[in-house]
């Protein structure tokens, strides 16, 4: 596995001292961390899920608008974020990694490092009362 570029490095252990649920992926999509507030929305420490690819997130993660209508994988924030590298947000409902329904509001922005490179996307998000 390749070196994480150090802005990565440091927004993980920014994270770790956070109280606020926060997910980093790379560039491609991939999670990469979350951090402890983020685990108890989850539903799973991140010690246990460890990283997780693209491909495998949509399956693990049933993401709906409030009605319960799926939203499509491209209209998601986190995408968005990937795909576009500007800001979004979205109130939603999410199946967590245990099986217990959440709503949601999630902000994502892209991560670009210096020199103007793409990096990857971090959300935030908290539940909605």
């Amino acid at each position: 596995m390749a070196q994480e570029p150090i802005e990565i490095i440091l927004l993980r252990h920014l994270a770790s001292y956070l109280a606020v649920p926060i997910w980093i992926t790379d560039a491609e999509g991939n999670l990469i961390y979350y951090n402890e507030p983020a685990e108890e929305l989850l539903g799973k420490r991140f010690d246990e899920a460890g990283e997780i690819g693209a491909d495998a997130l949509d399956a693990l993660f049933l993401t709906t608008d409030l009605d319960g209508t799926p939203i499509p994988n491209d209209d998601l924030p986190l995408v968005i974020a990937l795909r576009e590298h500007h800001p979004a947000h979205r109130a939603m409902r999410i199946k967590r990694l245990d099986g217990e329904p959440r709503t949601i509001e999630l902000t994502a922005i892209p991560v670009i490092g210096q020199g103007e490179r793409f990096l990857g996307a971090l959300a935030t998000f908290w539940e909605k009362h």
